[in-house]
Parts: structure tokens; C-alpha cells; sequence
């Protein structure tokens, strides 16, 4: 589809001029020699470009441009004016145009800016059409489960969601998710069409990380050719994911306190502080209050990040979740593989449930990834898992003398569950201390399954 420009000058001559050059260029072209008109036209017809002459018979030119905006910001207007004044420029440029030339111009003087505006233009709405994807790709629809753990995550990020400024710890052991719940907290707030800039603190040096966060000036150090932004900088109205902030040295720490403290900062080299407005989420798997106590973390940070904190459960702790997680994967690796699994085998079944997850839901990812290119079946069985879920499997009914529930093909995960519970719980003549540890699972937990499924002993 053609740009589309409007040219509104009350000359004529050169209404009609610039309408035929930029016609013979590609351009749609519409053309007016009125304030009124110029507004009646961006009414009736799609207008990417106005070249929007200052002096006009009826109305003023800043003040169209004022209506112009107030009607459509994303059309790009360029003034023409024959007054070479600053003061005109600074008028037009703080209403809004994209920029101005003087009268008389040269035509490749014009072309030039005009080509400059619609690449501008293109890439602006380029963004926008990404930043909505990545919305629709990440808002918390896509933190999948049924558990009633993972409901309260959902729960407590859309609370968290409807606030402003508020910062965020997710806490959790790898795999478990973290960066989801951040991309959702972003994706789902009033900032989620300003940008999230995500940086893991452990995989960046310290000398690098700084320079990174906080951008650095030209001549800083040996390197440091010309001035740079830092994430803070770019994320201005966003927000900044710090993962694995437990790593960051405590130099970098007293820096992050004072952009949550007062929103300001400085580049490595520079002598002014920039202000910005963003949210700090940040994301940990380790015990940060432990980490407080022996020294490596500052209290006072850990105090000013953890105002909201979301705990991502380990994937041992939600085992209605791991059938369901799993089908979804076998969904998506069907498409990437051109395949048709249709799910486990009784005992793939089995193995997956009583299998710890220490890597949680990457693991799993993987693990189904795995299964599905060595399958050519339809169902995974225990020979296209990974050995270690073969050991763990049967170790752990060996040791205790039990044969492994039977699991009927219509079982739902729920019956699957509770059987399993009460089998763990009898045998251990309900000694909850021991079933917790044995399920892999707080006791908290336990305490809330044995409620939700009645399960009833001594």
C-alpha cells in the first residue's frame, strides 16, 4: 500500500508542484489550499504525511497542526514556512510535528525529509505491533496449571498487575518459571505498552553490568567512543527485570537502592542525574533473607525489593500439574515434529508423578522434548525417558516394599492423586512429617491436599 501525503498550501503554483513531484515518486496525494480544509480532508481519508503550510488563508497554521494531533497523533506533519525565525520551529516542533523546512527548499532537500518521516513512521509502528504481540504472548493465561498453588499465583499477579510502581521479588528454584510471572506482572499492567528490559546479574561480569544497567558517557573508559543509555534509560515508563539479583555484588546493590528510593541515577562517567520512571521486578532462587543475615545482601534493599513477593512453587510440590503441563507440551512438539503422540503409557504415567522435578518445568519441557524425538509410537513409555526417572522410580518403591498404584486409562488426575495421598499416608500411618518428605512436598501443602480431597485416617 502506498504512503499517502496531503499538501495544504494556499499557493497554488505550489500546491500543484509539489503534488506532481511527489505523485511521480509513488506517493497517494491529496491536496488542499485551507486550514478547514486539511482538517475535513484527514477526516474522510487515511493521511500518513501532511506537509502543512505555516501561513494559511482561515486558520493559522500551529493551529491546525494542534487539531491535526488532537484528531490523529500518528500522522507525521512537516510545516512549511517562509519565516526562518527559531521561535516558529520551537512553536511547531513542541505541537507536535515531526519537523520543518524552510521557504524557498530544494526538492531533494524535501524528499530526503519526507523518505526520513515514513521510515520513522514504519518502524514506530513496527514496534507497537511487536510490543502487542508480546503482550498477547505473555500476559499470566500462559503460566499454565491447575493446582491450587498456581491459582494463587495467578491471583496475586493480577493484584499485583493493577499497580503502578509497585517493586516485585519472584522467588523460586530454577525452572520454576520466574521470568513468566514477570512477563505477566508487565504484559498485564498500565506499563505494558512501554518497554521491559530483562538482564540475568549472573551471566554479565561486574565491570559489564554497571555499564549495562546504567549506561556510561563518551570517554568514560578506554572503550567508551560515544555516550550510551543503560536499561534504566530505554525502560523510561517500563520496566526492569533483574534476574538472579541474589548474584549482584553489593556495590551495584546500593545503586539499585537509589533508583527504587528516588527514581534517579547516573551513567558511569557522568555528573547529572537522569531521572526515570520504572518499575524494579526482580527474581532470585536463592534465600535472600539468609543472605541477609550472613552478609552478602543488603537489608535494606532486600526490604525495598520484597514490598510484593510471588513465590513460584517447585513442580514436586504441584503433581496435579505435571500430566497437564506435559499434554501441553507433547501439543506443541506434535507441531514443531509433525507428529501425532497422543500422551503416556500407564507406567510413562506413573513414572512422571513420582518423579522429584528438580529442574521443575524446564526440566519437564526437556524431558517431553526428548520423548517425542526418540518416540515413533503413540504413546511415550518409560524407555524414551531419561534414566535418572527410571532409577529414582524404582528405588523409591523398592525401599519401601509397595508396588506402585494401578492407573486406570480414564483415571482423572485428581482420583490419580488422592490415590496416591492416601496410599503414602497409610503406609506411613499418617505421619505427616514423613509423607511431606516422601511426596516431596511442604507440609502446608500436604495439609491443603488432604483437606481439598477429604482424605480421611487417624
Amino acid at each position: 500500500m502506498k504512503p499517502s501525503i496531503l499538501v495544504v498550501d494556499d499557493d497554488e503554483i505550489m500546491r500543484e508542484t509539489l503534488s506532481d513531484v511527489l505523485r511521480k515518486r509513488g506517493y497517494d496525494i491529496f491536496s488542499v489550499g485551507s486550514g478547514n480544509g486539511a482538517l475535513s480532508m484527514i477526516k474522510k481519508n487515511l493521511i500518513d504525511l501532511i506537509l502543512l503550510d505555516m501561513k494559511l488563508p482561515d486558520v493559522d497554521g500551529l493551529e491546525v497542526l494542534k487539531k491535526i494531533k488532537e484528531f490523529d497523533t500518528e500522522i507525521l506533519v512537516i510545516m512549511m514556512t517562509a519565516y526562518s525565525d527559531v521561535q516558529t520551529a520551537v512553536s511547531s516542533m513542541k505541537s507536535g510535528a515531526y519537523d520543518y523546512i524552510n521557504k524557498p527548499f530544494e526538492l531533494e532537500e524535501l524528499r530526503l525529509l519526507i523518505e526520513k518521516g515514513l521510515e520513522t513512521k514504519s518502524l514506530i509502528n513496527e514496534v507497537r505491533r511487536l510490543r502487542r504481540q508480546q503482550k498477547e504472548k505473555y500476559q499470566n493465561n500462559h503460566i499454565y496449571g491447575v493446582s491450587p498453588q498456581i491459582h494463587y499465583v495467578k491471583e496475586l499477579i493480577g493484584m499485583i498487575s493493577k499497580t503502578h510502581k509497585t517493586s516485585v521479588l519472584i522467588q523460586g528454584e530454577s525452572g520454576t518459571g520466574k521470568e513468566l510471572a514477570a512477563n505477566a506482572i508487565h504484559y498485564n499492567s498500565q506499563r505494558s505498552d512501554k518497554p521491559m528490559m530483562k538482564i540475568n546479574c549472573s551471566a554479565i561480569p561486574d565491570t559489564l553490568l554497571e555499564s549495562e544497567l546504567f549506561g556510561y558517557e563518551k570517554g568514560a573508559f578506554t572503550d567508551a567512543k560515544n555516550t550510551k543509555k543503560g536499561l534504566f534509560e530505554l525502560a523510561d515508563g517500563g520496566t526492569v527485570f533483574l534476574d538472579e539479583i541474589g548474584d549482584m555484588n553489593p556495590f551495584l546493590q546500593s545503586k539499585i537502592l537509589r533508583v527504587l528510593e528516588n527514581q534517579t541515577f547516573m551513567r558511569v562517567g557522568g555528573e547529572r542525574e537522569i531521572r526515570v520512571d520504572v518499575r524494579i521486578i526482580a527474581a532470585t532462587n536463592k534465600d535472600l533473607e539468609l543472605m541477609v543475615k550472613e552478609g552478602f545482601f543488603r537489608k535494606d534493599l532486600y526490604y525495598r525489593l520484597k514490598v510484593m513477593v510471588v513465590e513460584m512453587p517447585p513442580l514436586r510440590d504441584r503433581v496435579e500439574d505435571i500430566l497437564m503441563l506435559s499434554n501441553l507440551f507433547i501439543e506443541e512438539n506434535n507441531k514443531e515434529y509433525n507428529k501425532n503422540i497422543k500422551g503416556f503409557s500407564d507406567e510413562g504415567k506413573k513414572m512422571m508423578i513420582h518423579y522429584s522435578w528438580p529442574g521443575n518445568v524446564r526440566e519437564l519441557k526437556n524431558v517431553i522434548e526428548r520423548a517425542m524425538i526418540l518416540t515413533d509410537q503413540e504413546y511415550i513409555t518409560p524407555k524414551h525417558l531419561p534414566f535418572e526417572m527410571k532409577h529414582v522410580e524404582k528405588s523409591t518403591h523398592a525401599d519401601t516394599g509397595h508396588e506402585l498404584m494401578e492407573i486406570a486409562n480414564d483415571m482423572s488426575l485428581e482420583n490419580m492423586e488422592k490415590m496416591h495421598l492416601s496410599k503414602v499416608l497409610k503406609r506411613l500411618e499418617w505421619n505427616k512429617s514423613k509423607a511431606s518428605k516422601v511426596l516431596g512436598i511442604s507440609r502446608a501443602t500436604l495439609r491443603a491436599k488432604i483437606k481439598r480431597y477429604s482424605i480421611e485416617g487417624n
